[in-house]
């Protein structure tokens, strides 16, 4: 999302593409109906999460899986190669669930909770936490708006200490092409500032980004987005970025 739950929290996920059913998938649906899937596989030259590379400005591999339950109820899994070394180990997985749905015409709400796991770091050291979030969209002509929100409250992962994390985002398909460009604008407020992870004192920050997307063929989609963050700049961490993106959708 996630819509798939990434696409709310890292809506510059920098895939660009919305999820669809495959035929198989939609045969499912026939048997059992209120149920369906979707899933995507992700290539992309370096792991942004909110302007910060997890993947030490390397390559990673991502992919998810959504499944929507009647009355627009859902839950899914989404997992990232990482380069977090201890404590945090070369993979994350994201577990989350909640609900999405209109509330009026052409206005969209999404909330549910997100946790975020570390299964191959140092056992020995709390890495995991949960995050709920929220947010609303709408659409005007070609342009698509989302005002998003997502909070961790003090955990022992976090230091004790809390995040909010505050984001807007836009994406433009243009008329009679397949390009969608997108731009998005986040600020954090909490123990994962850019600024604060760079090595300040500082514990707030914006991140944004400009993108575009192409459908190639079927599920198929390429990206490019620069990205950028508030405060010193981190060769492979918090340094202004171009990240290319590969993915598959069905």
């Amino acid at each position: 999302m996630l819509t798939s739950v990434r696409s709310l929290l890292a809506a510059t996920v920098l895939a660009g593409s919305a999820l669809a059913a495959t035929p198989a998938f939609a045969q499912d649906e026939e048997a059992t109906p209120g149920l369906s899937v979707s899933g995507n596989v992700a290539l992309v030259t370096d792991y942004r999460f909110r302007g910060v590379s997890l993947s030490g400005g390397d390559m990673a591999l991502q992919g998810g899986i959504d499944l929507g339950i009647d009355q627009g109820f859902y839950v899914g899994t989404w997992a990232s190669s990482l380069v977090g070394g201890t404590p945090y180990g070369e993979l994350e997985v994201d577990v989350y669930g909640g609900w999405s749905g209109d509330v009026a015409p052409g206005v969209t709400v999404d909330v549910g909770l997100l946790y975020y796991l570390y299964p191959t770091g140092d056992t020995g050291i709390d890495t995991d936490y949960f995050e709920p979030y929220a947010s609303i969209a709408t659409t005007v002509g070609p342009v698509s708006a989302t005002l998003g929100a997502a909070y961790a409250w003090d955990q022992n992962s976090l230091g004790d200490n809390d995040n909010l994390y505050v984001y807007t985002d836009f994406e433009l398909g243009i008329p009679k092409t397949p390009v969608t460009v997108t731009a998005h604008l986040g600020y954090t407020d909490g123990v994962l500032a850019p600024p604060l992870l760079a090595g300040t004192g500082d514990d707030s920050g914006l991140d944004w980004s400009l993108g575009a997307s192409t459908t190639l063929i079927g599920g198929l989609s390429l990206g490019v987005s620069y990205v950028g963050v508030e405060g010193p700049s981190i060769d492979g961490f918090t340094d202004d970025a171009i990240v290319g993106t590969l993915s598959f959708s069905m």
